[in-house]
């Protein structure tokens, strides 16, 4: 198994496990693509749920940028959803994981066609 289908395999568990859904793997396997070699870097391939400079940069990398969400305080209602599903008391989160609930928080999976 690679080390890109080993680390998908630990985003569904994250999903399953912590958020309580069953991922569509064909999306998160999409989603994990698109973040390119940041998901072999340590540091790079997570979220900081409590640095309010990275939930920016989500929001405006990700939410505005590669899903083409006009700014609001909606962007905001869903990162915190989004923080609140995979479990607040965990300050480090999977950047993919993150990535995909925002995705199917926002109805957003055609982006990745």
């Amino acid at each position: 198994m690679s080390k890109r289908a080993e680390l998908i395999e630990k985003y569904a568990a994250d999903l399953r496990d912590k958020c309580g859904k069953e991922p569509n793997m064909d999306l998160l396997t999409k989603v994990t693509i698109g973040l390119g070699p940041s998901i072999y870097n340590k540091d790079s391939s997570m979220v900081s749920g409590t640095d309010q400079a990275e939930l920016d940069r989500v929001k405006a990398n990700f939410l505005m940028k590669k899903l083409g969400l006009a700014d609001g305080p909606e962007l905001d209602a869903g990162i915190d959803a989004a923080l609140e599903c995979y479990g607040k008391s965990n300050p480090r989160k999977h950047r993919a994981v993150v990535y995909y609930l925002l995705t199917e928080h926002f109805g957003k999976q055609g982006i990745y066609g």
